[in-house]
């Protein structure tokens, strides 16, 4: 069976991992990692916490998984210079750019591909291989068969999670934080905007069909498929932003069900869950995936509430119910939820007591509903077990040979060995003869055995002494204490491999920048007819490539074809003109380059780069390549801020409504359309369209502008058309932008 990957957002939770069976450990340094808001860790501190590692045959990766702007790349450079420096095992990446210098630099230190990038097809992995990547980090909505078909014919390393939260939207591809927060889940800020409540509208006939915590994923529990994911090479659990007890409890299990040992399993309902799926992975659909009645910890049930009376419930247990426990209480209305802190508990006399098993009676100033159920979201007992485990060092010891001989008149002899390693040592001074009490094998096994605040246990062990030797037990934990030390130093010394030969980033050659040319993005018939007339040349309609494609690529028969991930750019290379899409996130230059490299006519910048960074680019492409880019910006259009496997409506009992009429996400303060795509994928547009058709007339190096249409009416295609011509041409001189309407985006400041 593959590695166990657990995570570690903090120092606890780094060596409740360790103590818990990881086989490896994926963290974040303070920068540049995916999960900004986790304790994480400093440079100051990785090293010895490597080497703790190192010694228990635990693995370190280290996540390098956020967007790179061209202001940054120094600075994760000499990122990457630190973590090669103390012997890191791999980093998980995003950015290309992050990989290129990786695999220029250093061949010591494995480069592994985040699920940021969106690996979930043969054609995706293959290509990342080519790049240099030696392990994918799969979607989390790849099927079991084709995760097979890609360890097989791809002939590269999987990675798979197998437990905890799930992103309803796919990895990499979902801007909603960014859109309305400010916060790029892409640069590790995901404000969770899928967790919030919305209701489902008809936007004809204005109905609410539904309403709840539409976006909530449920937890990924795999405990029951494990036995058929074998072939995966690394089993990864999500939670770095989790408390140290879940990592132990998770990690634990699932250590056990990996070494075929009997577990309980119902165990993981009693740490964070917001209820559990298989996952898309092993089969789930849209009807079962999420959790709509509730988007944080569910706990697990334990009664009912059967009376209200004077600030006190009285609540029918069918579990045992503790002092320092939490509940919560769930009533009719999803949006209210109640959760009491046990600090005093009563019998049904109100005598106070410390454990009850029956009925029992808490206070509570808020009123809740007789026949509400009871559900315990942190169980004292159980987190105090559990931090018992903590205090460990190691999940299980290692196994040592020790050879000792002790003769007179000659230094004390101590060989240790581990693996292929052997370690010598010997006493300075000689051992003499015993005046009265000879040392026994028993004296010196005892010695030897004081390994308690090492990762290593005696698995053989030869005694040899004279038969009236004396040896001071002092001098026997020294030697001890010395070959311990310089098995460590052997064991943690680390072998710093560079690249002799680096790649060098050859991207295509264009001459000059051409004027401004205007593409179209159209969602139907209607809107493609109205740019054909208007004498827009490049449309994309039919020859649009969504990046969870992986089981049926179509023959394209237009010259170019905009692609959404890595899959489709290695299909369909050898037969069209490739445009990439935003969805590839390219925010600096060493990442446009490689993709020019590759072959990729076009490339479209990502709808999370300001103007002042977009310069900054292609002035750094142009110095770094002495050629100009062939670049494309979106400057109109709904932005597609999540493209997600499930469906709301299947969620709800309304699948094929999709056909019959047009529907909404709606919170407190907007209104999101739904695109819903012939593959049964959805994707959520944002409430307002982005409109920077005024604001890009003085930005120099961007060949292609899009304007993006999806909702809109053909008088409004029309429209917009028409007008930024004429803009471009400097025929109008009034504004575009209407501030209810339209957003400008991160086009004048960046997402956090």
């Amino acid at each position: 069976m593959g590695e166990l990957l657990s995570p570690a957002g903090s120092l606890e939770a780094f060596y409740a991992a360790i103590s818990n069976g990881a086989d490896a450990i994926y963290l974040g340094l303070d920068k540049f990692s995916a999960r900004a808001y986790a304790e994480n860790f400093s440079s100051s501190s990785l090293k010895d916490l490597l080497n703790f590692a190192h010694l228990r045959k635990v693995k370190i990766y280290v996540t390098v998984n956020t967007l790179i702007y061209d202001e940054e790349l120094n600075d994760v450079y000499s990122s990457l210079e630190f973590l090669a420096s103390i012997g890191v095992d791999a980093v998980i990446i995003q950015d290309l750019a992050v990989l290129h210098y990786l695999t220029s630099h250093y061949e010591s230190i494995l480069p592994h591909a985040s699920t940021q990038m969106g690996v979930d097809d043969v054609d995706a992995a293959k290509l990342l291989k080519e790049l240099g990547f030696k392990r994918v980090v799969l979607a989390r909505e790849t099927p079991l068969p084709v995760i097979k078909e890609i360890k097989n014919k791809a002939n590269i390393e999987v990675e798979a999670f197998i437990h905890g939260a799930l992103c309803v939207s796919y990895s990499g591809n979902c801007y909603m934080s960014s859109a309305l927060g400010e916060r790029s889940g892409n640069r590790g800020r995901c404000a969770g905007c899928c967790r919030k409540y919305y209701s489902l509208i008809d936007l004809n006939s204005k109905e609410n069909l539904g309403e709840g915590y539409l976006l909530s994923m449920k937890d990924l529990n795999t405990i029951s498929y494990i036995k058929d994911m074998s072939f995966i090479d690394s089993f990864k659990i999500e939670g770095r932003m989790k408390e140290p007890e879940y990592v132990a409890k998770v990690t634990n299990t699932y250590r056990k069900i990996l070494d075929k040992e009997n577990v309980d399993t119902t165990l993981l309902d009693k740490v964070f869950n917001r209820s559990y799926t298989k996952g898309f992975m092993n089969g789930d659909t849209s009807s079962n995936i999420t959790n709509i009645t509730k988007p944080n910890n569910v706990g697990y049930e334990i009664g009912k509430v059967i009376r209200y009376h004077n600030e006190a419930i009285w609540i029918r247990l069918s579990s045992c119910l503790r002092k320092g426990d939490v509940i919560s209480i769930h009533s009719n209305n999803i949006k209210r939820e109640i959760n009491i802190p046990i600090t005093k508990l009563y019998d049904g006399n109100f005598n106070v007591i410390e454990k009850s098993c029956s009925t029992v009676i808490v206070s509570s100033k808020i009123k809740v509903d007789v026949g509400s159920k009871v559900y315990k979201v942190k169980d004292v007992l159980f987190n105090e077990e559990i931090l018992q485990t903590l205090n460990q060092k190691e999940y299980k010891k290692l196994p040592i040979n020790v050879e000792f001989a002790g003769k007179i008149g000659k230094p004390l002899f101590l060989k240790v060995e581990f693996e292929n390693i052997k370690i010598y040592s010997k006493s300075s001074e000689v051992s003499e003869e015993a005046i009265s009490t000879p040392t026994t094998k028993e004296n010196v096994a005892s010695q030897l055995n004081k390994l308690n605040d090492t990762p290593y246990y005696i698995s053989n062990l030869s005694i040899q002494l004279d038969e009236n030797v004396f040896i001071p037990l002092k001098a026997i934990n020294q030697l001890r204490r010395n070959a311990i030390q310089q098995l460590n130093d052997k064991r943690t010394n680390i072998e710093i491999k560079k690249v002799n030969n680096a790649k060098t980033i050859k991207p295509q050659k264009f001459d000059e920048f051409i004027f401004p040319e205007i593409t179209v993005e159209v969602s139907n018939q209607e809107q493609f007819e109205v740019a054909k007339e208007l004498g827009i040349k490049k449309i994309y309609f039919q020859n649009i490539v969504r990046r969870n494609n992986n089981t049926s690529y179509k023959t394209i028969n237009d010259e170019e074809v905009l692609v959404n991930g890595y899959g489709g750019i290695k299909h369909y290379l050898p037969t069209n003109k490739v445009v990439s899409d935003s969805s590839l996130n390219v925010t600096n230059h060493i990442s446009a380059g490689i993709l020019s490299s590759l072959g990729v006519n076009r490339i479209t910048l990502s709808t999370e780069i300001s103007k002042s960074k977009i310069n900054t680019l292609i002035k750094e492409y142009i110095k770094e390549y002495n050629t100009y880019p062939n670049f494309e910006l979106i400057v109109y259009g709904r932005n597609k801020i999540m493209h997600s496997k499930y469906c709301p409506l299947k969620r709800l009992g309304q699948c094929g409504k999709c056909k019959t009429s047009s529907y909404a996400l709606k919170d407190d303060y907007a209104a999101f359309p739904i695109v819903f795509n012939d593959d049964c994928t959805t994707t959520l547009l944002n409430s307002k369209a982005l409109n920077i058709m005024d604001d890009v007339i003085d930005l120099k190096g961007i060949n292609y502008y899009r304007l993006m249409f999806t909702v809109e009416t053909k008088e409004e295609v029309k429209e917009i058309i028409t007008s930024f011509k004429d803009k471009l041409a400097n025929k109008r001189k009034e504004t575009s932008f209407v501030p209810n309407k339209h957003t400008r985006g991160h086009f004048f400041n960046n997402p956090l």
